[in-house]
């Protein structure tokens, strides 16, 4: 992000260019793209496994819980989707590699950082919990957060080496500094939290007093996310700055040193710029010239004023104001209601499909949710006809394709998907809120491929993740296994687990199977942890269900959630017949993805399942959670391959089994239902009924 070399250089010279902060009693800016991957990264969390949800939703929880101790009111400002002019897209694909390349290193046990995919959903659940004010931007967010800081005369709290060239009243604070888990107390009464703030004066005065208003041609001749120009590196050569050292960082210190240096002599940006421009070929200059001076536009105030927002709730950007986007589009984004990867395909007609710890030798974990896209991209086509003349001149007119950047082995590609042509009514965005709840909901059990009565006996807050693992089980692709399903199952019983746990009056309840089930949980997530080696195949397993599950969230937004949010406030109700269980809990009535998914959980349960473990056995200790489990078992199994519940072996060799029957049908087929319900009684009793029918069936099949 940013500059790069440049966080590191200051910090290297921190007695000079920054101040001792005690931080209590004021706003404070945040830079949500930021602190979330900051708390994911320097949490020792574990990344192998998908996503250990809980874990991070409780540390995003103490972090906001330490700012309220101090008396500090944050306000938290995401980066949207990508600018229409795409001039980010070169950095977007060099991060998109660097990711697969650590990706693929965690998946062969080595280190790596790697944002679980719905680690900002996560985010942005938690703090609707704790009702932190936040707002989503419409494109890239560090000017409007410079420009809302300088309003209220706050700092800024980011990892972003850009804030080091914007020029804040109030100073920038680094998240590297920010000891938000060490808060002290003056006279014992007042908490602050001890932090450094980097200092701009300071800054400038080391380099000879040099005019602030340099900055950001030093920025973008350094190279930014925004511009890396090859011809630059002529002016480099020429300009005789300090030659690079033998490490790639001393490289990058020599020259950002040498830049300022040299920067200081000029009085102005426009001497400094006809300066840099004499030591390129006169046929360049004049288009080297344009491009930087609209890149050091990038570090001017910003046109947004987000203050408006957090006390009006009005949100006016001008470059989304200028497409022509309905209103309740325009709203949704900036709550945080639609992700920025609605509008990347509303405004350039791509996405990015970001890759997981998955199995690199397989296609992509995304290809699985495909389908569920291509609705997406459905009710996008007719957006505004503003877009028509922006962001689709190069594209035939009818099908509108979209193009998706996503994995192919470890390297990225582009690909082209059509959309999915949709009936009239609901190729009209701006009247898409308009279509009745069962229409909506219709459309979106019908790009699952799920019946509605199948979700009736489901809980509210769990039928979007039923209905999900539904579509999933369907794509044979996913060579999906009874002990994946019934991990994914179970591991949906722990938000229902917490309620009755802090269910109050229900003294009986806390005492018994639901702690025990909840702790034997949370051994199984300790004991994954501790050195348990990634079964790759199962890995990828669980990256096609979340990017189902991802999609699945995408196009219920869309719709204006016919079926409930699973991440909006407060952990799952059972159902109907205990609702009175649920009615005094802590939360209420909507499943956190964080209760919803814990990657070490799902993957130990796996290998416990495949050992010796069996459902029947763990929910034994808890009667609510049997119950409820059953509901969701019942409701998956008619979705799933026959395979998955056949004993291990028996379904490789589904042929060689059916040349048997044919020439000694009753005497084989006695022997197999045997075994099949052998099997199940040790395993799941769960599935028993199930394999039962299936035997059924065959026989029948056979028969004809």
């Amino acid at each position: 992000m940013g500059i790069r070399g440049l966080m590191s250089f200051v910090e290297d010279h921190s007695n000079e260019f920054f101040t001792d902060l005690k931080l209590r009693d004021t706003k404070i800016v945040i830079d949500g793209y930021a602190l979330f991957h900051r708390l994911s990264f320097n949490s020792n969390l574990e990344l192998r496994y998908g996503g250990d949800y809980d874990s991070f939703a409780d540390i995003v929880q103490n972090f906001f819980e330490s700012l309220f101790a101090c008396n500090i009111c944050p306000y938290v400002v995401l980066d949207g989707g990508c600018d229409i002019s795409d001039k980010k897209l070169t950095t977007l694909k060099d991060r998109a590699r660097e990711k697969i390349q650590m990706a693929h290193s965690l998946s062969v046990g080595g280190s790596g950082y790697v944002c679980p995919l719905l680690i900002r959903e996560v985010f942005i659940q938690v703090l609707i919990k704790l009702q932190v004010c936040f707002v989503q931007c419409f494109s890239e967010a560090d000017r409007d957060i410079m420009t809302l800081a300088n309003h209220w005369n706050c700092p800024v709290l980011s990892s972003d080496s850009d804030f080091c060239i914007f020029d804040l009243k109030t100073g920038f604070c680094p998240l590297n500094s920010f000891q938000w888990r060490n808060i002290n107390t003056i006279k014992g009464t007042q908490n602050y939290i001890p932090a450094k703030c980097f200092s701009l004066d300071a800054f400038c005065h080391h380099f000879s007093n040099m005019n602030k208003a340099l900055l950001p041609l030093f920025a973008v001749l350094c190279g930014n996310d925004h511009i890396n120009l090859p011809i630059m590196e002529t002016f480099l050569s020429k300009a005789r700055l300090p030659l690079g050292a033998t490490s790639s960082k001393g490289r990058r210190h020599h020259r950002i040193l040498g830049l300022l240096n040299w920067l200081s002599h000029f009085a102005n940006p426009t001497e400094a710029l006809d300066n840099v421009l004499k030591y390129l070929p006169k046929k360049d200059r004049e288009n080297v010239k344009e491009l930087l001076c609209c890149s050091m536009e990038e570090y001017q105030q910003s046109r947004v004023k987000l203050q408006d927002f957090f006390q009006c709730g009005t949100y006016a950007c001008p470059d989304a104001l200028n497409l022509g986007l309905p209103e309740w589009v325009l709203v949704a984004l900036a709550k945080g209601q639609l992700s920025p990867f609605i509008s990347d395909a509303l405004v350039l007609r791509r996405t990015i499909l970001h890759t997981q710890v998955e199995n690199m030798q397989q296609p992509n974990a995304h290809r699985i949710s495909q389908p569920i896209r291509q609705i997406i991209y459905g009710l996008l086509l007719n957006a505004s006809p503003h877009l028509d003349k922006t962001s689709r001149n190069a594209l035939p007119p009818q099908p509108l394709a979209f193009s998706e950047m996503e994995r192919i082995n470890k390297n990225i590609k582009t690909s082209i998907i059509d959309a999915v042509e949709l009936a009239k009514d609901h190729s009209d965005l701006s009247k898409l809120t308009e279509l009745s709840l069962r229409r909506r909901q219709m459309l979106l059990l019908e790009t699952l491929k799920v019946k509605q009565t199948i979700l009736e006996p489901i809980p509210a807050s769990l039928k979007l993740p039923v209905a999900v693992s539904c579509y999933w089980l369907q794509h044979t692709e996913t060579k999906t296994k009874l002990h994946h399903l019934q991990s994914l199952l179970l591991a949906m019983l722990v938000g229902p687990l917490t309620a009755i746990i802090n269910s109050p009056g229900k003294e009986e309840l806390q005492e018994d199977g639901a702690k025990m089930l909840y702790a034997e949980f949370q051994r199984v997530k300790v004991q994954t942890r501790l050195g348990t080696r990634l079964d790759l195949d199962t890995a990828h397993i669980f990256c096609q269900w979340q990017s189902c599950l991802q999609m699945g969230m995408y196009l219920n937004q869309l719709l204006s959630t016919p079926l409930p949010e699973p991440d909006l406030t407060r952990p799952s109700a059972f159902n109907t017949l205990n609702e009175d269980i649920w009615r005094h809990t802590k939360y209420g009535g909507t499943l956190y993805i964080s209760r919803l998914y814990s990657g070490s959980l799902v993957h130990g349960l796996c290998q416990q399942l495949l050992a010796s473990t069996s459902v029947e056995s763990l929910l034994s200790m808890c009667p609510e959670a049997k119950q409820l489990y059953e509901h969701l078992f019942n409701a998956t199994r008619s979705y799933a391959p026959t395979e998955i519940f056949l004993p291990k072996g028996k379904s490789n060799s589904k042929k060689k089994r059916q040349k048997k029957q044919n020439t000694s049908c009753s005497k084989n087929r006695g022997r197999t239902t045997a075994h099949t319900k052998c099997w199940y009684k040790g395993n799941n009793r769960f599935g028993l009924l199930m394999v039962e029918n299936l035997e059924e069936h065959s026989e029948a099949s056979d028969l004809e």
